[in-house]
């Protein structure tokens, strides 16, 4: 936990005056950019700002904030807003709010390679690194690079930190890390990586001294994983070389026989980028709906269309399955925590993936489930099942004020 939640360079100066940093976090999405600025010391993280440029480049784009009481300070739509453009926005905003100059600025990157794993300053070789690696995940890569070359320009001065999805996992033992494939093919960097590591590092945190033992994640949103974590390490994830893999997501097929891609390769003709297209943006709840690869919208559908309903099942199925394999490396659980936008926010999908679960003498109360209070098992339950928000932007708040300091 130590190494999780402390900074490796401080000071007895640092820890007297409390020393506030002002840091800007920014987290590229394929169509949006998230922001929140904090202000940080030792021992407190405290966010001042928040927003979403969202629909980036298009006619529907949109540039929302609000402030650290929730309260709207810009909501209104921008027609075609770049990247660029919400850089500038975001900087009125410093200004308008007189929150004084960034001390430093923090990147989500889905993954470094073999590389790179832990938090780090950016510099010409970081970058040189992260361009030779794109490969390992081109839907975020390339516009993540992009975003921070234009940060570079626009706050030329100002130190800059990229944070790293796959770092929770690094000491992931052989057993789980080391792919079924030649050897000279784990030495080129392919293995498993996981995924959602800056959200499960939150989880980690949030239970503080109370830790679990045996701590099972569910991080479920438009990327879905599962995580084992025992004593505050992943010891196994659903997720592997790419985000692509492990459950079913809302457009990503998860994991699949790889005779399946074989085959539409060499029956069907599809090259490369079409069985990417395919098992990344076609797939999943809004392949099997041909609906939707929106929850809700499917809940709203499910009533009336059988192949809604499948979706919602497959979804759940293939989260509890995953769920129980965790449960078997681990030997046994100790808390079930649900996180990410579905995992916080959707009751009913709780639900049926602890239904799948309660051969293992889980229990939930539906009452608590409803509400979406932070426990929602019974006092009968064999474990613990929590309800988290995912902290993934102040965790890379922590590690760039970490770095600068």
């Amino acid at each position: 936990m130590d190494s999780l939640n402390r900074p490796n360079i401080e000071t007895d100066g640092e820890r007297t005056t409390g020393r506030k940093r002002l840091i800007l976090v920014l987290n590229i999405g394929s169509s949006s950019l998230k922001f929140g600025v904090y202000r940080i010391t030792f021992d407190q993280v405290q966010r001042l700002m928040s927003g979403e440029a969202q629909a980036l480049g298009t006619p529907a784009s949109t540039f929302n904030a609000i402030d650290a009481h929730q309260q709207p300070l810009v909501g209104h739509p921008m027609p075609m807003l770049t990247t660029e453009h919400a850089l500038h926005e975001i900087e009125r905003l410093l200004e308008q709010l007189r929150l004084g100059p960034l001390d430093g600025i923090g990147h989500r990157i889905v993954h470094g390679g073999p590389a790179l794993r832990q938090p780090c300053v950016i510099n010409q070789q970081v970058l040189e690194q992260l361009q030779q690696v794109t490969d390992f995940a081109p839907l975020h890569l390339p516009l993540a690079l992009s975003v921070i070359d234009e940060t570079i320009r626009h706050f030329a001065q100002v130190a800059q930190v990229v944070c790293f999805d796959t770092g929770f996992h690094a000491q992931m033992p052989a057993v789980a890390h080391v792919l079924a494939l030649p050897k000279q093919l784990f030495r080129q960097g392919i293995q498993r990586y996981g995924f959602h590591g800056l959200s499960c590092e939150s989880i980690v945190r949030r239970f503080g001294s109370r830790l679990p033992e045996r701590l099972i994640i569910a991080h479920l949103g438009n990327g879905a994983s599962i995580t084992a974590v025992r004593a505050g390490q992943s010891v196994d994830t659903s997720m592997g070389l790419t985000p692509s893999g492990g459950m079913i997501m809302s457009t990503r097929s998860g994991d699949l026989d790889p005779g399946v891609l074989i085959y539409l390769i060499r029956q069907k003709g599809l090259d490369a980028a079409a069985v990417e297209e395919l098992v990344d943006r076609q797939s999943g709840l809004l392949g099997i709906s041909g609906l939707s690869a929106d929850m809700r919208t499917l809940k709203i559908a499910s009533p009336t269309q059988a192949d809604a309903r499948l979706a919602i099942e497959m979804f759940c199925y293939s989260a509890y399955k995953q769920i129980a394999a965790m449960i078997a490396v681990l030997g046994g659980i100790d808390a079930l925590v649900f996180t990410g936008g579905i995992g916080e926010n959707d009751a009913q999908v709780r639900a049926q993936i602890c239904e799948g679960l309660a051969w293992t003498g889980l229990s939930l109360d539906s009452a608590l489930n409803q509400l979406g209070s932070d426990l929602i098992s019974t006092s009968e339950s064999i474990c613990a099942v929590r309800v988290f928000a995912s902290q993934e932007d102040e965790e890379i708040a922590r590690h760039t004020w970490q770095l600068i300091t």
